[in-house]
């Protein structure tokens, strides 16, 4: 007790993830503000509207979701994504557009499929890095989710992916 406040607050944020932190929204568009609470020596993470921690639990439909759900479902989502034909083609187009004119469609696929099944050995940093390039905004609604991918994220990703098979490759 003999630390400040905001110092211990700040070592325990950095050691519980908040992959969502400034891209969930609740249902008014305000951001959704990542918490937790410990019971039994256990961590209960979640993400929380701002008008519940300021008006009171009772005056929002949508006070709070379960991170570890809410990030299951959205990178659920993400995975998805990266395999479907018409967010390949659209990539692959978008990556000619900026430049890359000896990428070919097969091989877009290629690196977004085989990234997908890589994506639970990546250390939880690197997965949030990519999650802030690829998603835009997360909308929780009383009985949806909504997930806003980035275009150029997606062509950012295809960009390292095939700079890191060339590195392996040499």
């Amino acid at each position: 007790m003999a630390e400040p406040a905001h110092r211990r607050g700040a070592a325990t944020r950095a050691h519980v993830p908040a992959l969502l932190k400034g891209l969930i929204h609740g249902p008014n568009g305000r951001p959704m503000s990542p918490s937790h609470t410990r019971r039994r020596g256990r961590i209960y993470r979640y993400y929380v509207t701002r008008e519940a921690i300021a008006d009171g639990y009772d005056t929002c439909s949508v006070t709070s979701v379960p991170a570890a759900d809410v990030e299951g479902a959205v990178l659920d989502h993400v995975q998805n994504l990266l395999a479907a034909p018409e967010l390949v083609a659209r990539t692959w187009a978008e990556a000619k557009r900026e430049g890359e004119d000896e990428i070919t469609e097969r091989e877009v696929t290629v690196l977004l499929v085989d990234f997908a099944t890589v994506w639970n050995e990546l250390f939880p940093a690197e997965q949030a890095r990519i999650v802030l390039l690829l998603v835009e905004r997360v909308d929780v609604q009383q009985d949806a989710l909504e997930v806003r991918i980035r275009a150029e994220g997606l062509v950012s990703l295809v960009g390292e992916l095939r700079q890191d098979a060339k590195r392996i490759a040499a």
